[in-house]
């Protein structure tokens, strides 16, 4: 690698840090970078949910007080969220590159779509939280292999699937979409690296500054706007999709 690519990957991680800490959609900026760095699709894909986990987990303990008090609960959700990121991954890397770089301007394009409506799906009730429902349950899995497979937008989906599988306020559903992100990132990496369909050498440098661009969110969110960064997410989508169109 370059130095202006490794430059151009790190600042991507760091973005990615911070939009995740405010608004969420990072992940359109790391597979924007790696795709650029001259990855091929699968396996700028796969190396972006490597460099995300930092991230997952920072914000995981974050929330460690809500957590303690739903452990029972994710326990069943996460095996349902592993389960649905196995199916997921082992879809993505039974594809050709050429079939998938087919989809992704496609699936930018629903994943664009999902962030921007991002506050209408998100739940505003403050209702009490309840076992998991079988329906929530299914979708939560369904939201696991697309999380799996692509991730982009995977969120925003979530929360609005556990406000169907468990209930409960905004605070208690993010810190388990936190968690299970954990999960579904750390089973795809582990289907993706046996694959060898993972570049360990790009996620080395964006997983630091993604570490650091998520410890800087918390300090830029009281002076961003999230509706700024928000709308930086969608173009950087509409961005790559177009990019897809073009080149394909």
């Amino acid at each position: 690698m370059s130095l202006t690519i490794i430059a151009v990957l790190f600042a991507a991680g760091f973005f990615s840090g911070v939009v995740n800490a405010i608004a969420g959609g990072g992940t359109f900026l790391t597979f924007g970078a790696l795709t650029l760095a001259g990855l091929p699709p699968i396996a700028a894909n796969a190396t972006s949910s490597v460099t995300q986990i930092p991230g997952y987990i920072t914000s995981t303990l974050a929330y460690r007080r809500e957590f303690a008090k739903l452990w029972k609960s994710a326990v069943l959700l996460g095996l349902v969220s592993a389960l649905g990121a196995v199916g997921g991954a082992l879809f993505l890397i039974s594809l050709s590159n050429p079939s998938f770089r087919a989809m992704v301007p496609w699936l930018l394009i629903a994943a664009t779509a999902v962030f921007a409506a991002g506050p209408l799906l998100r739940p505003k009730t403050s209702g009490e939280s309840h076992p998991a429902t079988p329906l929530g349950l299914i979708i939560q899995t369904i939201t696991s292999f697309y999380g799996g497979f692509f991730g982009a937008g995977m969120g925003i989906m979530m929360l609005a699937s556990l406000s169907l599988a468990s209930g409960g306020d905004y605070h208690r559903l993010n810190a388990l979409k936190n968690f299970l992100s954990i999960v579904i990132a750390a089973v795809a990496i582990v289907v993706f690296a046996s694959a060898g369909a993972l570049s360990w050498p790009h996620a080395l440098v964006m997983i630091p500054a993604v570490a650091l661009g998520g410890y800087a969110g918390v300090a830029i969110a009281r002076k961003v706007p999230q509706g700024i960064l928000r709308w930086v997410v969608v173009a950087s989508g509409l961005g790559l999709a177009a990019y897809y169109f073009v080149t394909g």
